[in-house]
């Protein structure tokens, strides 16, 4: 990264530099944006806009922090750190304390500020918009109308206020009802309202975050798939003709976790654990899990193990024990202790479980049967996040005219 010149106003954060907006600047990240829905798009000419920041801007594959999930990696973005700074690794979690499980719906688990807020800061006029509103109220954090800022979620649209949002009668402005929260239309909603908002003026720095919906449930290819990246790729090159500087980015991959019949490949980890040591009295979370599980059944690539009958010194041959033996399941790709994994994956090691189990590509790990509810998922194939950084289906693409903060 470039030193800024005194004629370069820029904020730091994180030992980065970040240089304040010359022009209008939009920042898009498509949650669960496969690096196969570009290549897929790209080829079969739909994403002309997406195909011209290839060739004429810069473009790169890049790891997600880990889990691959939406809460850790939208604040990875707006922080340019991995989550053992920022603190958010999960959008659930086990308190260690209380015992108690929570739902991650705002800032209060982060640690430390955002980009946005530093930016915000300085005088730069915020625009962020969420698809998800659990999501807003996490990205919120330093940002407030006295600020100039304006922060809302497509799902709450119809409940927004200048008082908590900076903008008020939004689907009267927009001249678009609050879309449904399982749909497509979210996603867009978010992307027409950057686009109204850029073309009144409004704000100077916009960061627009969408729903993976649509990647859960439609793979490239798929027709509605193909509709939903162009209906993007078309408001792209609205913010480009706009004259903004725009970056896009993904937050985590998104593939088939299904077998030929069609069924969910799933490995049931707590009931596995219950079986083998009952005393162990271990519990699974799964992270993946927030108020959006109908297309997922909250099973991803990454759980968390909580052994609350053991955890003392003289039990940490057991906890090895039990590790070892979960390497040996066909459906697991790494077992890790708390500790080894907290360090190989950049994690808060306060927040990690007696140890971590990720699955290998193709599968999915999930905690006891009866919490999943894959009824919901319509017949249609189990697609979910990816498992280990680096493989395949666990990457992040970044496709701009202009990556920021590089």
């Amino acid at each position: 990264m470039s030193e800024s010149s005194p004629q370069t106003p820029s904020v730091q954060l994180h030992g980065r530099t970040y240089h304040l907006p010359q022009r209008p600047t939009v920042v898009v990240c498509i949650d669960g944006f496969d690096p196969e829905y570009l290549k897929a798009g790209i080829e079969d000419g739909i994403l002309p806009n997406l195909a011209s920041f290839l060739q004429s801007g810069f473009h790169i594959t890049a790891e997600c922090a880990m889990p691959s999930l939406t809460n850790p990696n939208n604040l990875s973005i707006i922080t340019g750190a991995p989550t053992s700074i920022h603190g958010v690794s999960g959008n659930y979690y086990l308190d260690k304390e209380t015992g108690e499980e929570h739902m991650v719906v705002d800032d209060s688990t982060m640690h430390g500020t955002t980009i946005l807020a530093k930016l915000a800061d300085a005088g730069v006029r915020i625009a962020a918009i969420t698809a998800k509103d659990k999501l807003r109220r996490i990205i919120n954090h330093g940002l407030s109308p006295s600020k100039s800022s304006i922060c809302f979620s497509a799902q709450c649209a119809n409940e927004s206020t200048l008082s908590e949002n900076g903008i008020e009668d939004v689907e009267r402005w927009l001249g678009q009802s609050t879309p449904a929260q399982y749909s497509g239309a979210l996603s867009l909603f978010v992307l027409d309202a950057g686009v109204k908002l850029l073309s009144e003026g409004r704000a100077d720095f916009f960061y627009l975050t969408l729903s993976d919906y649509i990647q859960h449930k439609y793979a490239p290819r798929s027709v509605e798939a193909n509709q939903f990246m162009a209906a993007i790729d078309s408001r792209l090159g609205e913010f480009v003709n706009l004259g903004a500087v725009v970056a896009v980015t993904g937050d985590h991959g998104m593939s088939d976790k299904s077998a030929e019949d069609g069924n969910p490949n799933v490995l049931f980890l707590e009931d596995f654990l219950h079986k083998g040591w009952p005393d162990a009295r271990a519990r699974v979370i799964c992270p993946i899990s927030d108020p959006f599980v109908k297309h997922h059944g909250a099973l991803g690539g990454f759980v968390r193990v909580y052994l609350r009958g053991l955890g003392n010194t003289s039990d940490q041959l057991q906890i090895e024990e039990i590790v070892a033996e979960c390497r040996k399941l066909p459906e697991v790709e790494v077992a890790l202790t708390g500790d080894d994994a907290a360090a190989l994956f950049e994690m808060p090691r306060d927040r990690e479980g007696d140890f971590v189990v990720v699955s290998k590509k193709g599968f999915v790990v999930g905690s006891r049967a009866d919490e999943h509810d894959l009824s919901q998922l319509g017949g249609l194939r189990l697609r979910s996040h990816g498992g280990v950084v680096g493989a395949e289906d666990s990457v992040v693409e970044i496709y701009a005219c202009l990556f920021w903060g590089c």
